[in-house]
């Protein structure tokens, strides 16, 4: 059946996540296109400081402070963009955690926090979602990773949470297909993104956590979450590396791996002592940021993801610059 979506500017966008990272490019564009957000974070204050931002710049925004984790917190996002807007659009799942370290000396109590966020968060604002989605249709966004497709050392129980994600939000697209419901599910799959993710994750290294290259800006992210609110797409992934990776785990797993046993192990670590704080268990207010820290270059586009969400311009801007090139060297050679 035929999926009723809006526009960007004419849309409810509930985002969670929405203080830090892609969910705060998210939050900022969605509002400039127009659109009234509804935002989630756990910290309060930074939530505030977000929404004065959006205010100020002439946006409408309503938020609900709360760890996704728990199902109150979940239904009180909901209920906010009820009372406030009278309906939700699109629900953009993106809250998210991650821990650095070998899988053997990562205690089980800080994987399982891991997994009530990026796992168990994300299932319970799907549900709460539909609720409301599937009245008058919408769209389901939820925010999974290149390691949704592969494995990476280091990060081994995000990666399980991530390949988590993927199952379930594979599953719901198929019934909620048998149910005819008008509903989009779409699995947007970034390649690393210069966010503050790695300050954010907990750490069992001697040393800070940095992103391996490609790295790309989190607005690319941003641009292609609020495209899949108004199309409908089944999976996105964000930047060439994360294409590259899902095509080598198919073609090529074991020198996939191997080319991930020489790189991540000294790739991941920078040369600063690490910090004894993390946001696995709570939030860190005062730092509403969309970008991290990283220090080598980070891409501002990717013609690979433009050229999944609008596969007609990238094949016109292709025929294009053949043209070009071609009508250049006949020039060339004329002279």
């Amino acid at each position: 059946m035929k999926i009723p979506l809006k526009r960007v500017r004419d849309q409810v966008i509930v985002i969670t996540g929405a203080t830090s990272g892609i969910g705060l490019a998210t939050a900022r564009q969605a509002a400039k296109r127009g659109a009234l957000v509804v935002l989630n974070a756990r910290a309060e204050a930074d939530l505030q400081i977000v929404a004065g931002e959006i205010s100020e710049l002439g946006g409408q925004v309503a938020y609900a402070a709360g760890d996704v984790a728990d199902s109150e917190v979940v239904h009180r996002l909901a209920d906010t963009a009820i009372r406030e807007f009278g309906r939700i659009d699109t629900w953009v799942n993106n809250a998210g955690v991650s821990i650095y370290g070998l899988i053997e000396e990562v205690s089980i109590a800080d994987a399982r926090r891991l997994f009530d966020t990026n796992y168990w968060g994300m299932v319970q604002g799907s549900l709460v979602a539909l609720e409301h989605l599937k009245k008058a249709g919408g769209a389901l966004i939820n925010i999974g990773s290149e390691l949704s497709e592969t494995a990476i050392p280091l990060q081994g129980h995000y990666t399980a949470s991530k390949h988590a994600l993927k199952g379930f939000t594979e599953a719901l697209r198929m019934e909620l297909e048998k149910e005819n419901a008008p509903v989009s599910v779409t699995l947007v799959e970034p390649s690393a993104i210069d966010t503050p993710y790695p300050e954010h994750a907990k750490n069992y290294m001697d040393v800070e956590p940095t992103h391996q290259p490609p790295v790309y800006a989190p607005e690319i992210v941003a641009n292609a979450i609020l495209h899949c609110a108004s199309h409908v797409h089944r999976t996105v992934r964000i930047g060439a590396g994360a294409k590259a990776f899902t095509l080598i785990e198919k073609v090529a797993p074991v020198l996939g791996d191997r080319i991930k046993v020489a790189s991540a192990f000294e790739g991941s670590r920078t040369n600063e002592r690490t910090r004894d704080e993390n946001t696995l268990f709570g939030a860190r207010p005062g730092d509403p940021r969309v970008r991290g820290k990283y220090k080598g270059h980070v891409m501002k586009q990717s013609w690979s993801t433009a050229a999944t969400l609008r596969p007609m311009s990238a094949l016109l801007a292709a025929a294009t610059i053949g043209v070009g090139l071609a009508y250049a060297v006949k020039s060339w050679r004329e002279n």
